[in-house]
Order: C-alpha cells, then structure tokens, then sequence
C-alpha cells in the first residue's frame, strides 16, 4: 500500500486530545483515561476509523482505542473524530508489536483486526498479526474468553492464519467463512473502507473469531 504523505501529521497527532502520547504509562490504568470501567475493544491497523469510529458511535458503553502506525493515515481519523466527538474513542500512533508493553493482563476484552499487511515473503510471517508470535502477544492482554476478530480479502493470508490458530495452545476457533457476505456472519458486520471497496469489486470477505481458551 502507498501511502501519500500528509504534511505536519506528526504535529497534528501530537497536539490532538484524541490520542494518547504516554501509552505505556496507561497500562494497567485505561479505566482512568475514559473515566469508567466499561469493556475495552482495541483495532489493531485502523486506517482511516470509518470502522471503529462505527462502533463507538453505535456501542457508547464500550470503550474503544485505534491503533495505527502511519501519521499520515492516522489523521484522517482524528480529522473525522474532531467533527463526531466521541468520548468513548481515543487513538494511538504505535506498531503493533508493542501492544502488550500498553494493555496489562486481562484489561482488554476484544481485538479486531481488519484488512492487514500480508507480509507475503516467508520470511516475514512472523509480522503477520495473526501469527502464533502475535497471537502470543494477545494472551498477554485479553481476558480469559476474550475473542479476536479476523477480516480480509486475502486468502492466502486467511488459510495461513487459521494453521496459526490450530498451532496456537490457547486458541480455539469458534466460526469462519471464506465469503463473509454470502454468510450468516455478515448480519450486524461493521464495513471498513477497504471492506468497502472490495465489495464493491465482487471480492470475497473471510472472516474468522477466535477466542482465547485454557
């Protein structure tokens, strides 16, 4: 994906009071940040928002936090966030491999995780954010049951993670379909912008739960 450079994101992101700058200062202490102690949903690679910001607008009694590791993307988001005013949404600017230096054990309830890289080289399947090195990072952070949430267009990507869930110890697959929009599942389904557009082109949506087991 290329990404066109927005001038002074950086500055944008740091000024905004939608995004948490000390994120590993709040581990353990999310309750404090939103004021309450309602369920915590994390997207990991949130692009734009038009997901998350969906649900926070639908769900004001769960708390939700964005992550995304591109400034340029990332201020979309804040842009919209600016005009919708949500006080259960806060964003932060981070790579995903340092999910569990934010979130202490159990303080998060679900992740989702929509339309991400592929890494497709052998070599970088580690980075895939549903690999058992992820997945691994998850358990860290999730209560007992909590569930992940798995979207894309990319088979390949889809048949490699659900071998990570069957590799995985403490993972159980609970449902999946290879055409999320021809399924059961696609009732109450939360479209991202990519989501979207892929639709739109007559691609098919997997889509896969998990949940973490004993």
């Amino acid at each position: 994906m290329r990404l066109r450079n927005v001038p002074g994101s950086r500055d944008i992101i740091a000024e905004s009071r939608f995004t948490i700058k000390n994120e590993t200062e709040q581990k353990g202490k999310w309750n404090t940040v939103f004021g309450n102690d309602h369920p915590i949903h994390i997207e990991i690679g949130m692009g734009k928002g038009q997901f998350i910001m969906t649900l926070a607008a639908q769900n004001p009694d769960i708390n939700y936090v964005g992550i995304e590791k591109y400034s340029s993307v990332l201020v979309r988001a804040l842009e919209k966030q600016e005009i919708e005013n949500l006080p259960n949404l806060f964003f932060i600017r981070m790579e995903a491999e340092n999910i569990a230096e934010v979130f202490d054990e159990g303080e998060v309830d679900r992740i989702y995780l929509n339309f991400s890289d592929p890494w497709p080289k052998d070599r970088h399947a580690k980075r895939r954010l549903t690999s058992v090195a992820f997945l691994e990072r998850y358990e860290k952070i999730l209560k007992k049951e909590g569930h992940v949430i798995f979207k894309t267009d990319n088979r390949d990507l889809f048949d490699f993670s659900l071998e990570q869930v069957e590799e995985a110890p403490h993972w159980v697959l609970l449902n999946h379909t290879f055409d999320l929009h021809h399924s059961e599942y696609v009732e109450g389904n939360v479209m991202t912008e990519y989501e979207t557009r892929f639709v739109e082109k007559g691609n098919a949506i997997c889509r896969m739960e998990i949940m973490q087991g004993s």
